[in-house]
């Protein structure tokens, strides 16, 4: 699959193992940079194991081993070099369910940026605000900077999260299942961010909603039972799949 943006993730020959179980089996992939790419499959396909490799967050499950290289711009980040915290600063995470902390919504912003050692409080106020507007999510909260983020909605919670992980500067953001909690509204807004986000990020989603794929993202790969199917622009994917498992999956046979 020839892209013209250049390659942001490159992985070679990735399989996970939780102790004796193999998770996913030999996956090679390229990752475009400042496009969204979408993971779609059925449950239990591996698709989140893959979306947690790309920034080490499987290293925390018990008897988690990988064979294969992730490269992320040149450099595998499963090298013994690699200083993880800063790893995950760089390829930042939102998660199913908003995750806010219990503190305040200017609070939960500018908590990334004060443990990697910003105290200067004007530049902390230029982070929260430019991270909550890049969150579409400014003009709903500026007044309530002072409130805990846990009174909000659970749409207006994972912005704040989305705006948490933006504080840090990161290059590439994953999702897993980012809307699969909300109501269609608040997934809609969830959907219009991620389509502004991506002129400025990498961004690599988890859906288990085929029309949210079809609708967010560039380039969809295809999970199966740990196996990478299939993998191409989403328009391709969707109208013109070439292999017949990728077919029967987008027209419901099975999943």
């Amino acid at each position: 699959m020839k892209e013209q943006k250049e390659t942001k993730v490159h992985v070679q020959d990735l399989s996970v193992f939780y102790g004796d179980n193999k998770a996913l089996n030999n996956i090679c992939m390229e990752i475009p940079d400042k496009k969204v790419t979408a993971f779609i499959g059925p449950s239990g396909c591996g698709k989140s194991t893959f979306l947690r490799s790309l920034n080490r967050m499987n290293d925390l499950i018990e008897n988690f081993r990988i064979d294969g290289v992730v490269d992320i711009d040149g450099i595998n980040i499963y090298d013994k070099s690699i200083d993880v915290v800063n790893l995950r600063k760089k390829v930042g995470m939102v998660f199913q369910k908003s995750n806010p902390f219990a503190k305040s919504i200017y609070e939960n912003v500018a908590y990334g940026p004060r443990i990697n050692g910003i105290t200067q409080k004007s530049k902390l106020d230029e982070i929260v605000e430019s991270s909550l507007k890049q969150a579409a999510i400014w003009d709903e909260v500026k007044d309530r900077l002072g409130y805990s983020a846990l009174s909000l909605s659970g749409g207006q919670q994972q912005r704040i999260c989305i705006a948490r992980t933006l504080a840090v500067s990161p290059d590439i953001i994953l999702m897993d299942e980012p809307a699969s909690a909300l109501d269609p509204i608040s997934t809609s807004k969830i959907e219009e961010l991620i389509h502004d986000l991506k002129n400025s990020y990498t961004i690599i989603i988890v859906t288990h909603n085929m029309q949210q794929a079809a609708r967010t993202s560039d380039i969809t790969a295809f999970f199966y039972l740990g196996e990478l199917i299939e993998m191409d622009k989403t328009r391709t994917i969707f109208t013109n799949p070439a292999k017949k498992q990728t077919e029967d999956y987008i027209s419901g046979r099975f999943g």
